[in-house]
């Protein structure tokens, strides 16, 4: 009965340790554009134009707002550690410039160097002004909003031309 209980007790730890060394690996991810590079490497400024890249690549990840409408294809592999957040762990952006009658005049290349990591400092923004607390922001208008003659919002006092 001894052996059975040891046994049983030596199996509970042995999954027990099993189960949190699981919990403790990565999830690796990939999102957006899966790039394959013998067709990227197709694009040729001078030759092809909107319609072929896009028969060839597939639809842009996004399309740039200003300026000349350059097309992003953004392709970003994340790690995400044990109650961590993700991380990226590689990116390539890759651009295809075009000109005003769409032809393709220049294709770029970027890698993970691009990426700007950001350190938030704490859990507040700093701000001009008063520091107020959390009752005074909740509170601090009440009884000032909706007085008569208490300006804009006020009933019976004079409208912004006097009369």
């Amino acid at each position: 009965m001894r052996n059975f209980r040891h046994s049983l007790w030596l199996a509970g730890v042995t999954l027990g340790l099993a189960l949190a060394a699981g919990g403790c690996s990565s999830i690796r991810d990939h999102r957006g554009y899966m790039i394959d590079n013998a067709l990227v490497d197709a694009v040729q400024p001078g030759v092809d134009n909107r319609t072929s890249v896009e028969q060839s690549l597939g639809r842009a990840t996004f399309e740039s707002q200003f300026g000349n409408k350059d097309w992003y294809y953004v392709s970003q592999n994340t790690k995400t550690p044990a109650f961590r957040r993700p991380r990226t762990e590689d990116q390539t952006v890759f651009r295809v410039r075009f000109d005003a009658g769409g032809n393709v005049v220049g294709v770029d290349r970027r890698g993970i160097e691009q990426v700007a990591r950001l350190s938030p400092d704490g859990d507040k923004t700093k701000t001009l002004g008063r520091d107020r607390g959390f009752l005074e922001d909740l509170f601090g208008n009440v009884g000032s909003v909706g007085i008569p003659g208490g300006g804009p919002g006020g009933g019976g006092g004079p409208g912004p031309n006097g009369s």
